[in-house]
């Protein structure tokens, strides 16, 4: 069974950091996709960064310079680091993993951890 545990969240003020967690079990970690997602209220699910098996990182225009993606393949981690918040990078969290290699797997899904930066 595969099990995405995200850790981290919580409130923040804007120009504040917080760093993400997402534990995954069940899951052949270094041949996965993993990336992190948000949704806002209101709005669809959208990409935030991924991290291939390789090591390579693709960010969101919104969170470029701002947010980074980084994986453990000995602990079976994903973090995200996220500086300079906005109030706009409200919303709820999501770690994403995905086997890339035969045969597939995925996606899966973590439950999300809540993000707001506010006054």
């Amino acid at each position: 069974q595969v099990q995405l545990v995200e850790s981290g969240g919580g409130l923040v003020q804007p120009g504040g950091s917080l760093r993400l967690s997402c534990a995954a079990s069940g899951i052949p970690f270094s041949t996965s996709l993993m990336a992190w997602y948000r949704q806002a209220p209101g709005k669809e699910r959208e990409r935030v960064a991924t991290c291939n098996r390789f090591g390579h990182t693709v960010y969101a225009d919104s969170v470029s310079g701002r947010f980074t993606i980084s994986r453990d393949n000995a602990k079976n981690t994903v973090d995200l680091q996220m500086d300079s918040l906005r109030p706009d990078d409200t919303g709820v969290y999501f770690c994403y993993a995905e086997k890339v290699t035969f045969p597939l797997l995925g996606p899966f899904w973590g439950q999300g951890t809540q993000v707001t930066v506010s006054l």
